[in-house]
């Protein structure tokens, strides 16, 4: 799937060109000082684009919209799914300025050098990332959750480095924008009866209507949290699996398929909603926006915390390494725009959370904020970002507040050790 924004024809007075040649990097760097405020003019003069590719999630037309109006910088955006992007920002590096990535992704991709370091002073809001993303804890008191949690990547140790560092630096390897908490999505009209565990997709009443997303690193990850929970097999770290545990996990797996337990594996979000909304699977591997598509054609479903936790994913916005003079300078004011709180407001209502919450706080009403952010019973309607009812009032958010859910992650999206391995083993999978 591939969505694009129309750029917009060159404006009059100062072609790109000829800007480029009469300093426009000073120009830009005047404008990322924030020393100007009328980005849009200066911006729109540079005529200058900049093409992002990643997931579906989160490149979003409106977003592109938003960003052209406000600064007046023509987004191009290319949306794919996970593999795809993990194989882009390597294999084809000049076909992008922005990749808008996961975190697990960048741990493939940062050490081959196609991301430059982000200095995180030209980032205006990086006092405002929570926590989670700076040394991995919710709060002073949290527990580190398992995999690839998105701080043990988030930094590398100099400008010119491709490590990463064990504590923060100066140099951020993607300015974290989005994340979640993810747990199984149950038609709750249709299961007849509590869900309380990843265990429970594996009971044989919901043979042949039950479904896990056919992503490896994430399939794996599903697969090891149902594992654990009945008791098969106790991990080491579900992140990082040895050989052996990467064999009892598959063959589990492909017995599981074989009695007929799974009715499919989806790779994109609409197979999911599909999946869900036809009553075809009851109980499955889910993204909260996909739960609230179904809910929004009328359909009962729910987004149910699990006694074990949740499996976490974030992602952030990665500079390429060609970016430089004005371009780079408008991709630091694209990302400060970012931060600054009108896409974390858009993210928020989507069900996903925002890296910076203060401001995204900002662009939401306190009853929104109540019922996405604390957990709080709704007052009102609660509108999608485009403006679709998507819970009654009354309603309370599937799993409670921000720190509650973000609280009880138990593993985040990873790439093993293993990783080939795993791939490999996963497909077998696939094609029992």
């Amino acid at each position: 799937m591939t969505t694009e924004t129309p750029s917009t024809k060159a404006e009059k007075g100062l072609s790109r060109r000829t800007l480029l040649k009469t300093g426009a990097a000073a120009v830009g760097a005047i404008a990322g000082s924030g020393a100007i405020t009328g980005f849009p003019t200066i911006w729109a003069k540079t005529n200058i684009t900049l093409r992002q590719f990643g997931t579906g999630v989160s490149n979003i037309n409106a977003i592109a919209e938003k960003c052209k109006a406000d600064l007046g910088i023509t987004l191009e955006m290319t949306a794919t799914d996970s593999d795809a992007a993990a194989q882009r920002a390597v294999t084809q590096p000049d076909s992008y300025d922005i990749a808008d990535i996961e975190y697990w992704i960048a741990k493939k991709v940062f050490p081959t050098g196609v991301l430059q370091p982000m200095d995180v002073k030209k980032l205006k809001y990086y006092d405002k990332i929570v926590p989670l993303f700076i040394n991995g804890k919710m709060k002073p008191d949290s527990v580190i959750a398992q995999g690839t949690a998105p701080h043990t990547v988030g930094f590398v140790e100099a400008q010119g480095s491709k490590k990463f560092a064990k504590e923060p630096t100066q140099w951020m390897t993607m300015v974290p924008t989005i994340y979640n908490a993810d747990t199984l999505g149950i038609r709750p009209d249709l299961v007849g009866r509590d869900i309380t565990s990843w265990a429970d997709i594996m009971d044989p009443k919901f043979k042949g209507k039950t479904s896990i997303l056919n992503i490896p690193s994430i399939g794996i990850m599903d697969a090891a949290m149902i594992m654990e929970a009945m008791g098969n097999i106790k991990y080491a770290d579900k992140g990082n699996m040895t050989k052996a545990e990467i064999d009892k996990t598959i063959e589990f797996l492909i017995k599981a398929k074989g009695d007929g337990q799974f009715r499919a594996f989806w790779k994109s979000f609409d197979e999911s909603v599909n999946l869900m909304a036809s009553g075809e699977v009851v109980i499955q591997s889910m993204w909260s926006p996909a739960v609230a598509a179904v809910r929004s054609k009328g359909i009962a479903c729910k987004y149910q915390p699990l006694k074990e936790g949740y499996r976490a994913w974030g992602g952030g916005l990665g500079l390429a390494s060609h970016l430089k003079g004005a371009e780079l300078d408008a991709a630091y004011e694209y990302i400060n725009w970012y931060t600054s709180g009108w896409v974390g407001g858009y993210l928020n209502r989507q069900g996903y959370y925002s890296a910076c919450m203060e401001t995204a706080k900002n662009f939401m009403t306190a009853d929104e904020w109540g019922y996405w952010i604390e957990g709080k019973p709704a007052q009102g309607d609660i509108l999608s970002p485009e403006g679709k009812v998507m819970e009654k009032a009354g309603a309370v958010r599937d799993g409670g507040a921000f720190e509650a859910r973000m609280g009880a992650v138990a593993c985040w999206n990873s790439v093993m050790d293993e990783d080939r391995y795993m791939v490999r083993r996963w497909n077998e999978f696939i094609a029992a």
